[in-house]
């Protein structure tokens, strides 16, 4: 197994330094994963960027964290998934929103469950959808934007669950007690 360093101020790259302060000041830390991808400052940058721009699309919190844990649990993250457990509870989204994520069960709001249902589709086909799962997204009133939108939260975790799953990144203290045994 390869073992990557958790890098902090005095070790870090010169070029993650200064993006560890975008860290400190989105999450009050610089959470484990972005300490592990100080290693390599552009992924660092890149992750910072699309997930800076993954939060100015449509969706509102409770869609970007089905999206989000859609995918991290397809991905089965051992980190993103109590990690974003804590963000989605800092946004505020209703526990049964949580909730449902964690154990697949469907969502009082069908919108929710179409969002799900296309984001999973998309991982899991590589972004091919059938011509019925799009009608299906666009009936309950999304659109081609937020297609796309989906594509960039993809993106997203593409960089942080395969860092994870590179790295073994250790679950932040603050995100131990969402962790899924």
């Amino acid at each position: 197994m390869i073992e990557f360093t958790l890098y902090n101020d005095d070790n870090a790259p010169e070029a993650a330094k200064p993006l560890f302060l975008n860290s400190i000041n989105a999450f009050g830390m610089v959470p484990n994963l972005h300490a592990v991808m100080a290693e390599a400052p552009a992924l660092l940058e890149g992750y910072q960027q699309i997930h800076r721009l993954f939060q100015q699309t449509s969706f509102n919190a409770e869609e970007l964290t089905v999206v989000w844990q859609t995918i991290n649990i397809e991905h089965s993250c051992h980190y993103c998934v109590p990690a974003h457990t804590a963000i989605a509870n800092m946004m505020k989204v209703d526990p049964v929103i949580i909730n449902s994520l964690l154990d697949g069960s469907p969502f009082v709001n069908p919108k929710l469950d179409v969002l799900r249902t296309t984001t999973l589709a998309m991982v899991r086909n590589r972004g091919v959808l059938t011509d019925e799962e799009i009608k299906n997204f666009f009936s309950v009133g999304y659109g081609k934007q937020q297609l796309l939108e989906i594509v960039l939260g993809i993106a997203q975790k593409v960089l942080s669950n395969y860092t994870n799953h590179l790295a073994n990144t250790p679950v932040d203290e603050p995100f131990k007690k969402f962790a899924v045994s």
